[in-house]
């Protein structure tokens, strides 16, 4: 399993798609607006189509982009008639193997992360549990240590791009840890999911790379087991293949890593770019947790989710579904529908609230399990203490229009986020 690519895709020179009278109007899922405006893109949408929005996928291929916070409740709820299969895809026969959104979109597979059904909860079944017993205080130890070590890396220069060489490696590090990778491969599994997700010319190859370090992985815990992920899921009683413990692993891994590296920075740039905020949290009047909190509402990583699939034909938020159409979930615009947000007591409540009703993790038999949500909120907060404890003057090093996003409709990232602090002695220098 890989996730979305980091830059948008370029459109690609396949078969055109039949035409369909609902997406004459469609809304190209793509350019700037995406990436500058978001919310401002959501909002013509909203007026336009409402919660159900025709759109149009790099090469031309039609999709329903819900935008609505119930709609989008609806359709996570109703596993029988939007299933996660996308097999049942009515646009496959004019998809070509090369289509640039296919790894994210995926095939039939037999992982968590690709299957429908009974089969998906006969992998939730392993992979939870599995999860489930990480310790959350050897994950905080495990995040500490290597915190520190990347901050040692950069700590006497007083300058650092902070996605580079924090918030990416990071999460990536710890997740290696978590599921029994040595900490000396741990560098190139960082690497491997960094070319996975930027979609150039080295993602096939890193996929590629990826499951040869997930297929040594298995056979070295299957031989000798240890206080990890992969060893708690071969110990699970219901038999998998290797195939599926493998590409579990890959699901686990990939899913973890661009998200919560994204949390980690969109909460870091709340905290370095807007005065109010910084203040207050100088102030003692808010906190780490609130600004973490606020992205998952307002700047959530994950913004666009692919996807579900219609059973049959319906109706939903005033649109004609086909059988076979492929519905993507828009997180973040559902997460400042208007309408949800009338339902809340004033337009800030759901950030400083400690509001969860957010949709940042997805929702229904599919959204992210919740062990893994424990764990990436681990991860961020104890990175973002360690990070402000250790350089506690952090400022930003460009002006804020500066800094550029993440060119993707679907994920919501910072490309860099330079800094200036004052130079610190490493902490080997104090032992």
């Amino acid at each position: 399993m890989t996730r979305p690519s980091s830059t948008e895709p370029a459109p690609t020179s396949a078969p055109a798609p039949p035409g369909c009278p609902a997406h004459s109007g469609a809304v190209p899922l793509g350019g700037p607006g995406f990436q500058t405006e978001p919310q401002a893109v959501y909002r013509t949408m909203r007026r336009d189509h409402g919660p159900v929005v025709p759109v149009e996928l790099p090469g031309g291929f039609p999709a329903w982009l819900v935008i609505g916070y119930r709609e989008i409740h609806q359709v996570t709820s109703d596993g029988e008639l939007f299933p996660r299969d996308v097999g049942l895809w009515n646009q496959w026969p004019h998809i070509p193997d090369d289509w640039p959104l296919l790894p994210m979109v995926g095939r039939p597979l037999p992982s968590i992360y690709f299957s429908a059904g009974e089969e998906h909860r006969r992998h939730a079944r392993m992979v939870g549990p599995a999860l489930e017993g990480a310790d959350p205080f050897q994950i905080r130890t495990h995040c500490e240590q290597l915190a520190d070590r990347l901050i040692d890396d950069v700590c006497s220069r007083g300058t650092a791009d902070l996605v580079a060489d924090f918030c990416e490696p990071l999460p990536v590090l710890v997740l290696a840890r978590l599921v029994g990778f040595p900490d000396d491969e741990g560098a190139d599994i960082a690497q491997v999911l960094k070319d996975l997700a930027d979609g150039g010319p080295d993602a096939q190859s890193a996929h590629l790379r990826f499951g040869e370090h997930m297929a040594r992985l298995v056979a070295a815990k299957r031989a000798v087991p240890g206080d990890d992920v992969t060893s708690r899921m071969l110990a699970f009683p219901e038999a998998f293949t290797d195939e599926e413990y493998m590409l579990d692993l890959m699901a686990i891994t990939a899913a973890g890593h661009l998200t919560t590296a994204d949390w980690v920075s969109n909460s870091l740039r709340l905290m370095l770019t807007e005065d109010t905020f910084a203040d207050s949290m100088a102030r003692g009047r808010r906190s780490i947790g609130e600004a973490m909190n606020e992205v998952l509402w307002e700047d959530t990583p994950t913004q666009i989710l692919a996807g579900r699939w219609a059973v049959r034909d319906t109706q939903l938020g005033g649109q004609r579904i086909k059988a076979g159409d492929m519905l993507l979930l828009g997180l973040g615009a559902a997460n400042t529908d208007p309408l949800i947000r009338q339902g809340m007591s004033g337009a800030g409540a759901p950030a400083q609230g400690g509001n969860g009703a957010h949709l940042a993790f997805s929702h229904g038999e599919y959204r992210c399990p919740f062990p893994a949500q424990e764990i990436a909120e681990i991860i961020a907060r104890t990175g973002i203490e360690v990070l402000l404890d250790r350089l506690p003057d952090l400022q930003l090093a460009v002006p804020v229009d500066d800094l550029v996003r993440r060119p993707s409709a679907f994920l919501r990232g910072t490309t860099s986020l330079p800094v200036r602090f004052t130079p610190v002695r490493t902490t080997g220098d104090f032992s």
